[in-house]
């Protein structure tokens, strides 16, 4: 790799991944720069799963900032659903976001790694209260959180 190459490396990874400011480079300005980056992608984030932005209203951005900060962009639909999971496995996602992630649980899949596809078989699934039925591309909300 070249200098170049492995500067602009180290850049990238201070402004998406929370790594140490490369020597040479203004801290104040990568961090400006930084928290733009965030902001950009809380907002693609809000547009892919709306109901988890406003479920969790003034505390989204900060919510979603200590989420992502360290975690570079893998597509606001997987980054959203990632997050997601983590609230509800941490029993901290709110009620009325259950059900949109339970929709897309019941409508894809998605194993946390590889891109989410359409299901194919029907599924039952559950989040924070939520019940979602999915049978021939039908979807049926049961029972909201």
């Amino acid at each position: 790799m070249t200098s170049l190459a492995r500067r602009q490396a180290e850049l990238v990874a201070a402004l998406t991944a929370g790594a140490a400011v490369p020597p040479g480079f203004d801290a104040r300005l990568v961090e400006a720069a930084r928290v733009a980056l965030l902001r950009k992608r809380a907002g693609e984030v809000a547009r892919q799963w709306p109901e988890l932005a406003h479920a969790l209203g003034a505390g989204w951005f900060r919510q979603w900032s200590a989420w992502a900060a360290t975690r570079p962009t893998r597509g606001s639909l997987r980054d959203g659903w990632d997050l997601a999971r983590e609230l509800a496995a941490r029993q901290e996602l709110p009620a009325e976001a259950g059900a949109e992630l339970a929709v897309r649980e019941a409508v894809m899949s998605y194993d946390g790694e590889a891109p989410p596809r359409a299901r194919r078989m029907p599924a039952v699934r559950g989040a924070a209260g939520a019940v979602v039925v999915q049978i021939a591309g039908r979807v049926r909300v049961l029972r909201r959180g």
